[in-house]
């Protein structure tokens, strides 16, 4: 008897707590009986594509504890069905975690976005790992935490950090539809490279080889209008330091300090010129996307839109095997990824 026909799953649980960077061996893979007979709304998927994201290294400090299964979305078939909203052989995006086989059972009237389970979308001949990415919850992240925070104009200058990455690569790209300058900053002269030769981002910098004053001072005379933070820590002083008056900034990571988080409410103390902030009437705004939840396809729908006419292109870091899931997160935590890191399913 295989172990479809067994109704065992395969999940990975944390085993011992992270320590700077994780390592293989905080995570294990267990097995975990599933029903053989679906109640009534429940649905029985099996996963073809996995996400990992920055935010999961976070979140196990915030809220795991040895023995947990970490949390994470998910592009999966519907193998079996007692609910009609989903039936057998569709494809969802669900908020499953590191696990290939999962029975759910949708709340009706419930939310369909990242955090729970929603069709997949409208993708229009495009990759179905795209709904994990651009065409999922970090398409609407850099969608939404450009446009509804910054609001950027056009002729206005934007500076992107983590400017290879899932989100930065796509933020870049749609300020430069919306007729910015942008600069981006990356960890490697490759992903630099990436970023101008094929994105169009105005310059690029490989963070590590420039320094930040200098930079802003000779590339951006015109100073900074919007800055999408993506990695915290003293970057954004420098951006404060060389940031136009009524300049927005939108938060959304600190990536550059989640390697040194160990507990809740341990986090690295960096300057901030408060004054200058102040007197030049800055705007600095966090955001979950879940904001957005109500309008959840309004950017994914542009931004496919925008992809096949041209105007924004996609990279992915392809890992394949479920085993892999944890080697591919640690890499995507040492920025070993260009663009959007999956883990695709391979039997």
């Amino acid at each position: 008897m295989n172990r479809l026909s067994r109704m065992l799953a395969r999940k990975f649980v944390l085993v011992k707590p992270f320590e700077g960077l994780p390592k293989l061996t905080d995570f294990q893979i267990v097995e975990e009986t599933i029903p053989t007979e679906l109640q009534d709304g429940e649905i029985l998927a099996k996963a073809e594509w996995w996400t990992v994201d920055p935010y999961m290294r976070l979140r196990t400090v915030a809220n795991m504890k040895v023995g947990d299964q970490f949390v994470g979305g998910q592009v999966a078939r519907v193998l079996k069905s007692r609910c009609d909203e989903f039936p057998e052989g569709s494809q969802v995006v669900g908020y499953f975690g590191w696990r290939d086989l999962t029975i759910y059972k949708p709340v009706p009237g419930g939310p369909r976005i990242y955090s729970s389970i929603h069709a997949m979308p409208d993708m229009k001949g495009l990759p179905d790992s795209y709904a994990l990415g651009c065409l999922g919850m970090p398409g609407n992240t850099a969608y939404h935490g450009l446009l509804d925070i910054c609001q950027p104009k056009a002729g206005e200058t934007l500076v992107v950090t983590a400017a290879a990455g899932a989100v930065g690569s796509l933020v870049g790209q749609i300020g430069k539809v919306k007729g910015c300058k942008v600069i981006g900053f990356a960890g490697d002269d490759d992903k630099v490279k990436w970023l101008t030769n094929e994105l169009g981002f105005d310059h690029a910098f490989n963070y590590k080889k420039v320094g930040l004053d200098e930079t802003f001072k000779t590339y951006i005379p015109q100073k900074i209008d919007c800055y999408f933070d993506n990695v915290g820590g003293e970057f954004m002083y420098h951006v404060v330091q060389n940031m136009n008056e009524f300049g927005r900034i939108s938060q959304c990571g600190s990536i550059s300090a989640y390697n040194t988080i160990r507990k809740p409410g341990e986090l690295p103390l960096v300057p901030f010129d408060y004054p200058l902030f102040r007197f030049n009437q800055m705007r600095m705004e966090g955001f979950n996307v879940r904001r957005w939840a109500n309008n959840w396809f309004q950017g994914i729908n542009e931004i496919r839109d925008w992809i096949l006419e041209g105007k924004i292109k996609v990279r992915e870091s392809v890992t394949e095997g479920f085993e892999n899931i944890p080697k591919a997160f640690i890499e995507l935590l040492e920025g070993k990824n260009t663009g959007k890191q999956v883990i695709k399913a391979t039997q």
